[in-house]
């Protein structure tokens, strides 16, 4: 199977599957010298973990973390990093009902389609359980970033039609409600809303927006590698994602030059834009401004309703999916996205240092 490796020099590869013996990662290229620990990764890992709140999945995984190579007495040595994370609660049994049958908004169909076979428990390589090592691995590049002096912010701004207010915007809140929203008042009502869905047998969908803050003017290409191409490829390369924007995204469409054009002005020798309506990016090549995107989430497919559906062979049936599932998967997937963005921007600074002669030779000189 072709397709999960990402990156040109930070590079990183994820295996495993949701009811396997365990999933990881192998990260190529992180330079030597980096200080890095398991509770480094751990601290990305821990926020993507089931069971921490009635909106998740009762999987009861502690998702430890563990570094089998490329670090030594607490240090990077350039050499491929593997991590992996083993397996303790998976329930295979509780899948066995759809074992014969294909489950609506699942990859079932289409992987047994390309594949002549698929793995029935919790989706294998298509669950969302895969992005285990996109974490592991994005905990790595975000520290990265840290040493630059580039910080990213995450969090959950919307779950169904509830919405945060930037009037009640507090950081501070993301990491005091079960649903990762910087405003309180919000998040109460996000509950109750999904305390409703819930109650229905039913799941929501999201919206998940990351500003990523200290990114340098001239990261990126002007054509085919655009940064926000592949910073959208690597966001819709989670499952769940279903839309992209960056900056005023699909707004645009209903702008003009005079209102989306961002005015640019001089801070003594620094040129600075006035707004920041292209979300940090023009032509494909970052202007030094907050680069903000934004991933849309939708609802967890797996639902206890009564569902219509076809078996392999293609007699029509009805189904009700059980097992462990999450109601909403948004606020598990915050970390996920950041996880994406910090592995792109990281990719991109590493093929920027070829860019310009003068660069080289101030280097290598």
């Amino acid at each position: 199977m072709a397709g999960s490796t990402l990156g040109t020099i930070f590079r990183i590869t994820t295996w495993g599957e949701s009811h396997g013996k365990g999933l990881g990662v192998v990260i190529d290229g992180c330079p030597a010298g980096l200080s890095l620990c398991e509770a480094d990764i751990q601290r990305f890992l821990d926020r993507r973990k089931p069971g921490q709140s009635k909106y998740t999945t009762a999987r009861q995984e502690a998702d430890t973390a563990e570094i089998l190579s490329g670090v030594f007495e607490g240090r990077t040595t350039g050499t491929p990093i593997s991590v992996v994370v083993y397996n303790r609660d998976q329930r295979s049994k509780d899948y066995g009902e759809i074992a014969s049958c294909y489950r609506p908004g699942h990859a079932d169909f289409t992987f047994d389609q390309k594949y002549g076979f698929r793995d029935y428990r919790g989706g294998g390589r298509s669950s969302g359980r895969e992005t285990i090592g996109r974490v592991a691995a994005g905990a790595v590049a975000a520290k990265i970033l840290g040493k630059l002096g580039i910080s990213l912010l995450t969090y959950t701004k919307s779950i169904g039609p509830v919405e945060i207010s930037p009037t009640r915007f507090d950081a501070a809140q993301i990491a005091e409600n079960p649903l990762c929203m910087p405003d309180a008042a919000a998040a109460e009502n996000a509950q109750n809303y999904l305390d409703a869905c819930m109650a229905d047998q039913n799941s929501s969908g999201g919206v998940i927006e990351c500003i990523v803050r200290g990114m340098p003017a001239g990261i990126g290409d002007p054509v085919f590698e655009k940064l926000d191409a592949n910073l959208a490829k690597a966001i819709l390369s989670v499952g769940a994602v279903k839309g992209f924007e960056i900056g005023d995204g699909f707004d645009v469409a209903k702008a003009t030059g005079k209102s989306n054009n961002d005015a640019f002005r001089a801070e003594g020798k620094t040129i600075v834009k006035t707004t920041n309506h292209a979300g940090g990016i023009l032509g494909g090549i970052s202007d030094a401004g907050d680069i903000v995107l934004r991933a849309a989430i939708k609802p967890t497919p797996s639902i206890a309703s009564p569902q219509q559906t076809v078996t392999r062979g293609g007699e029509e049936r009805e189904i009700s999916i059980c097992g462990r599932h999450d109601p909403v998967i948004v606020p598990r997937a915050v970390v996920v996205i950041e996880a994406m963005t910090a592995l792109t921007l990281v990719d991109a600074l590493f093929l920027n240092m070829s860019a310009r002669m003068d660069a080289l030779e101030a280097f290598y000189r």
